[in-house]
């Protein structure tokens, strides 16, 4: 929460400060994102934080939504402890997936990528882009869940 406050404020031009211990551990982390230049492919921000529903489905908050390397994008921020590699974060490109078509259903979009920057403990700073057929498979993937979901829910189970 901490990082994420402090690089939503780096986006907004604002400066945000916790000198907690936890608060330093997490600016450190968020610094590491701005420093290594991860911002810099992100042309517009169409919102921060932004509530984000599909009607009568599901509902959430992303992190950014707007124009990252060309491309309309969600941008999720994420800390570790330790490196991860691609193939562990299917999870994270679900959610993205999910905020998209929520996105592209209530604001006629056409967000069909996802951005996934995990700031590590120690000052590494992995960067993450789905694309293309891989991101349709995650949104795929997505709406299956949903569907399953929906199945068990009318089952009673």
């Amino acid at each position: 929460t901490i990082m994420h406050r402090i690089l939503e404020g780096f986006i907004k031009g604002e400066g945000h400060m916790d000198l907690t211990k936890l608060g330093q551990e997490a600016g450190t982390m968020a610094q590491n994102i701005i420093d290594k230049g991860h911002f810099e492919p992100l042309e517009e921000v169409w919102g921060l934080e932004m509530p984000l529903w599909y009607p009568g489905l599901y509902a959430g908050a992303c992190d950014v939504v707007g124009v990252y390397e060309g491309q309309p994008a969600i941008l999720d921020f994420k800390q570790s402890n330790k490196f991860k590699k691609e193939e562990w974060i299917d999870d994270y490109f679900i959610q993205c997936a999910a905020y998209a078509v929520a996105h592209n259903c209530v604001y006629n979009t056409t967000i069909q990528s996802g951005v996934i920057l995990i700031s590590v403990k120690g000052g590494d700073v992995l960067r993450y882009v789905s694309t293309g057929k891989e991101f349709q498979h995650f949104t795929f993937e997505w709406l299956r869940r949903v569907d399953l979901y929906n199945k068990l829910q009318a089952s009673g189970t």
